[in-house]
């Protein structure tokens, strides 16, 4: 039966990374690198950078505790596509929750060329070395940062929730901070259009602005995001 997604609402997330021997990888590193050399051939512009990923996540009403470890993108995706067949391994990332000022929230499509190419969700990216000061994994750092990489949005020009919302669905754990914004949701996704047009390389193949249930049923919307959505419209 599959885990139903749950989700909390915390008020501060305590996230670091650390030195970390990853049995699983070392006893199928040769699968993992079989499968990556699969997808490349199948996508050139996938690049094996380092990510962190998640082996400790502890949730309670005051505070999260995450704990990341740095492996390769490879590893990660080897680990995704095949459903975390490493129950001590988790997908912990960050995502920015943009509200407009009439009520919708901003979803990108993600391009051609990303792992995830026709999905639909909030800017988004799996942490990396760029988001770590001394111990600490910065997760408002990098949605900010995804979010201006993506959308071309800067995140302080909305106000940031002092809370965090933590939607967990198996072994994926999407934090999410809301961002009030503003401006309307057509002049939003209208500068967001505008960005995406003038990238020469565009993370994001279009976006869109969803402020009805109705519009939940899309297919390209994973789980988690349905069940975050659901909750805030």
């Amino acid at each position: 039966m599959t885990e139903p997604v749950r989700i909390l609402r915390t008020k501060r997330v305590d996230s670091v990374v650390a030195p970390h021997c990853w049995d699983y990888e070392a006893a199928h590193g040769r699968k993992i690198d079989a499968y990556w050399r699969r997808k490349a051939q199948t996508n050139p512009r996938l690049y094996d950078g380092p990510v962190l990923l998640g082996n400790h996540v502890e949730i309670g009403a005051e505070e999260a505790s995450l704990r990341f470890f740095e492996t390769r993108f490879s590893r990660f995706l080897y680990m995704r596509d095949f459903g975390f067949p490493d129950p001590c391994v988790y997908n912990c990332f960050s995502m920015p929750a943009l509200r407009s000022a009439d009520g919708a929230f901003l979803l990108g499509v993600m391009g051609g060329g990303h792992s995830s190419e026709g999905r639909v969700y909030f800017p988004a990216g799996t942490p990396d070395p760029f988001d770590v000061t001394g111990e600490a994994v910065d997760l408002v750092g990098s949605l900010m940062r995804e979010l201006a990489e993506e959308t071309g949005i800067d995140a302080a020009q909305g106000a940031l929730a002092p809370d965090w919302t933590i939607v967990v669905e198996g072994p994926r754990v999407a934090c999410m901070k809301l961002i009030d914004h503003p401006e309307p949701a057509d002049v939003i996704l209208g500068r967001v259009r505008d960005y995406i047009a003038r990238e020469p390389e565009p993370e994001l193949s279009g976006a869109l602005m969803v402020s009805r249930r109705d519009q939940l049923d899309d297919p390209r919307l994973p789980l988690f995001m349905r069940a975050f959505l659901e909750a805030a419209l």
